[in-house]
């Protein structure tokens, strides 16, 4: 961590049995020197990240010998993999997402590689700026707010889609983007693997929030024509909304500091978000510098402005489903994300790419 403040505890979260990692790897019984068939099968998923994360290495052009640091980048990274499926408490483990993600950072980050996935996230960001006074006007000329929130809720799906993390995807991801509006329409038909959206369409209607956090997730559609669209909702019915992002660059997950620029990008010389106004909006830097969250250990700043919120929005399969699925909060909350790794889908019994829409009231 680079940040210079220590790390404190999210003020929401009910942290009698938190436990950040929704997957278990391993049982109490388990034998410890011995590596699960989960602990496994997830190595083995970030052993097969490696090779797009070398080519994004390799074409880092801010890095000196970046062809050979990523071969570097990639040996270690392997061997540290392959010892923890010879002995699970190697390197700190045993292995859980959070671990697996901070070696790869780890390793990256070592070797002088800062931001692989930039040159990217700023395409991107630049496409899909572009494309968000489209998707507004397509939101806004829905006259019912509750059908105009599922549309809403559709294109935060749709936007979690692009996701150069995950390997299928990295595949998938042809050179011009996909087609954001293709992605709302063909989601998987409902229910989804956990869909609540229907309780909260009810409370939609007949309750406000004073104050929202959400903590967002990856650059391009996922935040700008995901995220950004329901804000500028919550903002139009008068909530304030804290967008919390990361810290450090970590794969294609937007920064606060990214966020900034794409925000001013977005608005107005009055300073509003397509007719709306932002005075409310606030952007955070949550601490963390990972693509999972440990909510134990956010930044002070955000510990202090999210005191008071009476709803917590946690997007994307890394803070929302892969951790923090089980969290429980002193205000109401929503985890929202598509499944992108057969791991997960498995786990909860769903589709490869399912949608997890879970809504829990204030837990007393």
């Amino acid at each position: 961590m680079e940040s210079s403040s220590e790390l404190v505890a999210f003020p929401l979260l009910i942290e009698s049995n938190y436990r950040a990692c929704t997957i278990p790897y391993r049982f109490p019984n388990d034998n410890p020197r011995k590596p699960t068939p989960t602990e496994i099968s997830w190595i083995n998923l970030f052993a097969n990240s490696i090779p797009s994360f070398k080519e994004r290495a390799e074409s880092d052009d801010t890095v000196v010998d970046a062809k050979d640091r990523a071969r570097k980048f990639a040996e270690r990274y392997g061997d540290i993999l392959e010892n923890m499926k010879k002995d699970p408490e190697s390197h700190g483990g045993p292995p859980d997402c959070i671990l697996l993600c901070r070696l790869r950072e780890q390793v990256l980050r070592e070797l002088g590689f800062r931001d692989i996935f930039k040159k990217v996230k700023d395409d991107e960001n630049a496409k899909a700026i572009s494309l968000f006074s489209n998707v507004v006007n397509l939101n806004d000329a829905i006259e019912d707010p509750v059908k105009r929130l599922e549309h809403l809720v559709r294109g935060m799906f749709a936007g979690n889609i692009f996701d150069l993390g995950s390997a299928q995807l990295a595949e998938v991801f042809s050179k011009d983007g996909m087609s954001f509006l293709a992605s709302c329409q063909n989601l998987v038909p409902r229910p989804w693997v956990i869909d609540d959206l229907e309780t909260f369409k009810l409370q939609w209607n007949k309750k406000s929030w004073q104050k929202a956090v959400i903590f967002v997730d990856n650059s391009g559609a996922d935040i700008i024509l995901g995220i950004l669209p329901f804000a500028r909702e919550l903002l139009r019915r008068g909530t304030q909304v804290i967008l919390a992002a990361n810290d450090l660059p970590s794969i294609n997950d937007v920064t606060y500091t990214e966020l900034f620029e794409i925000v001013s990008k977005l608005k107005d010389e009055s300073g509003q978000l397509m007719g709306v106004d932002t005075s409310k909006l606030l952007i955070a830097n949550s601490g963390n510098d990972l693509p999972v969250i440990d909510l134990t250990s956010v930044s002070q700043e955000l510990a202090y402005l999210a005191s008071d919120a009476d709803l917590v929005v946690l997007e994307g399969m890394g803070r929302g489903i892969e951790t923090n699925l089980y969290a429980q909060f002193k205000c109401d909350s929503i985890k929202i994300g598509m499944v992108k790794h057969p791991e997960v889908a498995q786990f909860l019994g769903g589709r490869l790419y399912d949608c997890v829409f879970k809504y829990s009231e204030a837990f007393h």
